[in-house]
């Protein structure tokens, strides 16, 4: 292993990335960055303050007063709003279906490529995101775009939710990773797009493992 190791891993929504990035970051005992925890937390925010979302200047002025901070613990990442747990509430679909507003201003993603930077400044990590290895770590070690069908990315979430004591219509959800897609790759800043050194690793049929141990492959190239 390189002195310095960062594994950027990029994808749409519901592709396994942060389930990935976990197991990968344990496994190679190194720090784990969920990126869109940090816009899901000021997504939570914004709405809990009834901010309008599209309102660029208000978001980033709320962004700005706002520490968001990532603590590994034994089980996951904490995600920590103002010093508040916030864990439980940023993966709610009302966040889910609003992120991509919130995500898409450029002013809040300068000001959070700028923090996540810090956060991987002098560090082995994996850090999973949508701009990871074109914005965030342009010079990762290693970069990973995983893909999955629009189906299967759907039943990953209604899944994810029947397990958490609520259910969603798989066709909404269908519908709502397609609008997310669509919003995540035609925003103007930093759209989600591969990057062109990037391993392209499609999961809609390998397990959880398979999927880290092809990527570990590439790791070991290294």
């Amino acid at each position: 292993m390189k002195k310095t190791l960062r594994i950027a891993i990029d994808g749409p929504a519901a592709a396994g990335k942060s389930t990935v990035a976990k197991k990968l970051a344990e496994q190679l005992s190194i720090v784990y960055v969920d990126t869109g925890a940090m816009y899901r937390a000021l997504t939570l925010k914004a709405l809990q303050h009834h901010i309008a979302l599209h309102d660029r200047a208000a978001v980033f002025s709320l962004l700005e007063k706002t520490s968001i901070q990532l603590i590994q613990d034994d089980e996951e990442q904490q995600v920590y709003m103002d010093s508040e747990n916030v864990t439980p509430f940023i993966r709610t679909d009302e966040v889910s279906n609003n992120v991509s507003e919130i995500a898409q201003h450029a002013s809040v993603r300068e000001e959070m490529v700028k923090r996540q930077q810090e956060i991987a400044k002098n560090k082995n990590v994996v850090m999973d995101g949508r701009d990871i290895g074109t914005h965030v770590l342009p010079d990762a070690e290693v970069k990973i775009f995983l893909l999955a069908s629009v189906e299967e990315r759907a039943e990953r979430r209604f899944l994810e939710n029947k397990q958490k004591g609520y259910t969603v219509d798989i066709d909404i959800l269908k519908k709502e990773i397609k609008e997310r897609d669509e919003k995540d790759m035609n925003r103007k800043t930093s759209p989600l797009v591969q990057a062109e050194d990037a391993h392209v690793v499609d999961t809609t049929s390998l397990t959880i493992d398979e999927v880290v141990t092809k990527i570990l492959s590439y790791v070991n190239k290294q």
